[in-house]
């Protein structure tokens, strides 16, 4: 008997958009014939007339591209459930996570914590994941956040999975009532909700003291490789945090901290140049064929994030046809009704794929 054709993990469905069409062939009529008018009388009012024409054609170039860009619009729906029916856990391909940080004063660490726990509580297989943290500001006190986070995170990851929480990023889910996807409001739930806020309300308060303390660091063990080291003048410090030694795939992911190397007078490139630190220490250390890669300050508030990735780049015929996924920037805590326009609203709703 032959076997059943696995469902596809993606689909894409053509949105309607018939009205903004229409106005924007209104707009592209309008703009042509402006410039056949500006065209005819360029002779009868000189330079300035020159000058508007040459900026009216770019502009309508620009308009071109834009409107082909946004004319077949679709949406993609992904199938993360039948990603799990498609490929066994063991089987998914592996992931490397990355996060850039670069000045612990601008970028507090309690912000780069939150992101690096959302990150490891993804609905994934731990010992497919390795979360690389890199610290451009060469800060002890990064450091110090991470390890405490890495112990924090021995009940915080269970606690998400177990109840399947929503948002795992422990500053937002801890803002509001205990909530968990299954509606779990027993007795236990609440008890255990009350436990792990607890243990993450001491957790931001030991990264605040720290963040305080007017004493020098005690530049022994761990924090040996950081005495006698200046920011833009130091060597590579590369720190294994947390180490999936078993291979779980309920455990914790691999938690690495990396400061790349720094010397005076010499270019580093910035982000760019600690993306490229990133991949050659996760290419000796896991090589994972794909990689997620965030800021300091993005955490993620969609636990399947991975899988719904993974539908869009396996789930295409031809791999030549998907090179990677991006998601939309979200803000929280923004002004009401969005007066600065940060939301990129209009652009999600236009642009949605």
């Amino acid at each position: 008997m032959a076997k059943p054709a696995p469902l596809p993990l993606q689909e894409q469905n053509p949105r309607k958009n018939t009205t903004p069409r229409a106005v924007e062939i209104i707009i592209f009529f309008l703009l042509l014939s402006l410039l056949v008018y500006r065209h005819l009388h360029l002779r009868d009012h000189g330079w300035a007339w020159v000058l508007a024409f040459c900026c009216e054609s770019w502009f309508t170039f620009i308009w071109i591209l834009t409107m082909n860009n946004k004319w077949n619009q679709i949406y993609i729906k992904t199938y993360p459930e039948r990603l799990l029916q498609w490929k066994p856990a063991h089987e998914l391909p592996p992931v490397d996570m990355f996060v850039t940080t670069a000045d612990a004063d601008l970028e507090p660490p309690i912000i780069t914590v939150n992101t690096v726990l959302s990150l490891l509580a993804v609905d994934y297989p731990a010992n497919k994941l390795a979360c690389y943290v890199s610290d451009d500001g060469c800060s002890p006190l990064t450091f110090f956040a991470l390890i405490e986070a890495s112990k924090f995170a021995k009940i915080w990851v269970p606690f998400c999975k177990k109840h399947n929480i929503p948002v795992r990023a422990p500053f937002r889910y801890f803002n509001g009532e205990p909530l968990s996807s299954s509606k779990d409001s027993s007795l236990e739930f609440q008890q255990e909700w009350k436990k792990i806020k607890d243990e993450y309300e001491l957790l931001c308060q030991k990264i605040e003291e720290a963040t305080q303390r007017s004493e020098p660091w005690d530049f022994t063990g761990e924090f040996a490789a950081f005495s006698h080291v200046e920011r833009r003048n130091h060597p590579t410090i590369i720190k294994v945090i947390l180490e999936n030694k078993e291979d779980l795939p309920n455990g914790l992911p691999h938690l690495v901290y990396i400061s790349r190397e720094k010397l005076p007078k010499h270019p580093h490139h910035f982000k760019a140049g600690a993306m490229n630190v990133l991949i050659r220490v996760s290419g000796v250390m896991t090589n994972a064929p794909f990689m997620l890669n965030v800021d300091c300050d993005m955490y993620a508030n969609n636990p399947k994030i991975v899988l719904h990735a993974m539908c869009m780049l396996l789930g295409v015929k031809n791999e030549m046809d998907s090179g990677f996924v991006q998601y939309p920037q979200c803000f929280y805590d923004g002004l009401k009704d969005d007066p600065f326009g940060n939301q990129f609203v209009v652009l999600l709703k236009v642009s949605e794929i």
